[in-house]
């Protein structure tokens, strides 16, 4: 019975957190740095999230560096997501062989 209690008040909080936007922003919203506010907030929520996963995953901060640093430095040459996120792995991966 207590899952179907989760359940349900989890759909009542993901419902609203949809709902509220449009009931209280009816108009377009033209105040520039509102929008641009909107606009990174989930740049910003999902670099929040991920970030401390990333150095906590391999349980070596040392192999955590170093594959961020692969993966920064191949995101800056835009390659492609698959590539940078295989090569961070492997990087990672590699080095706690010799760490």
């Amino acid at each position: 019975m207590s899952v179907i209690i989760y359940i349900a008040v989890m759909a009542v909080a993901t419902y609203l957190i949809r709902m509220i936007p449009f009931t209280l922003f009816r108009k377009k919203i033209k105040s520039p740095f509102f929008r641009s506010f909107l606009y990174y907030i989930p740049y910003a929520v999902l670099s929040a999230m991920t970030i401390p996963a990333i150095f906590y995953s391999t349980g070596n901060i040392a192999t955590s560096v170093i594959g961020t640093i692969v993966a920064v430095v191949l995101a800056y040459l835009k390659l492609p997501l698959i590539v940078v996120a295989l090569a961070a792995s492997a990087a990672a991966f590699a080095a706690g062989f010799f760490i």
